[in-house]
């Protein structure tokens, strides 16, 4: 699990936002490649191939890595690593526990999603912690790839943001670029 890029370069003016330049590692976007699928706003878990779930952690500059942290990448930016640490000492372990029996739930190897009422506030509004595998995740064929078109979609949408996919049958896979209702400035 690797940070995603966004499809637009950030305005270093205010790194919240996002200016109307493509990003160069995102143009596949704009030249029409892949798949947009909508963007939960929870929190990251994975099913490895031995069926050790694990969480995702982003640990900042400077501080200790916590114990049996797997690191993925650092952003050369910020200088924040993120990776995978054992979801049994996850401060999410007890909503993942919850969200185990629910039915969206299929126990594929691959990342899913944790929402519910005690993850980010709960923006996608369910009544019980739920696990949502990302190759479920839904596919939104009327998104558009522009900057001004980009801004108006997502306006009033539902979702976090947008996620697009290179290869519909590697939805886990190498290249995935987002954006975001926030990057915009909607909240």
């Amino acid at each position: 699990m690797r940070k995603i890029p966004t499809l637009f370069k950030r305005d270093p003016e205010n790194m919240s936002r996002v200016l109307p330049e493509v990003n160069p590692a995102a143009q596949w976007v704009l030249d029409g490649i892949g798949f947009a699928t909508r963007k939960y706003d929870g929190t990251c878990m994975r099913l490895d191939e031995d069926g050790q779930w694990w969480a995702r952690r982003e640990v900042k500059p400077g501080k200790p890595a916590p114990e049996n942290f797997e690191p993925v990448d650092t952003d050369e930016v910020t200088g924040k690593t993120v990776g995978w640490e054992p979801v049994e000492q996850s401060p999410f372990v007890k909503f993942w526990r919850e969200a185990l029996g629910n039915p969206h739930e299929r126990r594929h190897v691959g990342t899913y999603e944790l929402i519910g009422p005690k993850v980010n506030g709960n923006p996608e509004g369910e009544t019980g912690h739920v696990l949502w595998w990302h190759n479920d995740a839904e596919i939104l064929r009327d998104a558009p790839r522009t900057f001004d078109e980009l801004r108006e979609y997502l306006r009033d949408f539902p979702g976090e943001g947008i996620v697009w996919h290179e290869n519909e049958h590697d939805m886990d896979g190498r290249r995935m670029v987002k954006v975001k209702r926030r990057d915009f400035g909607f909240k």
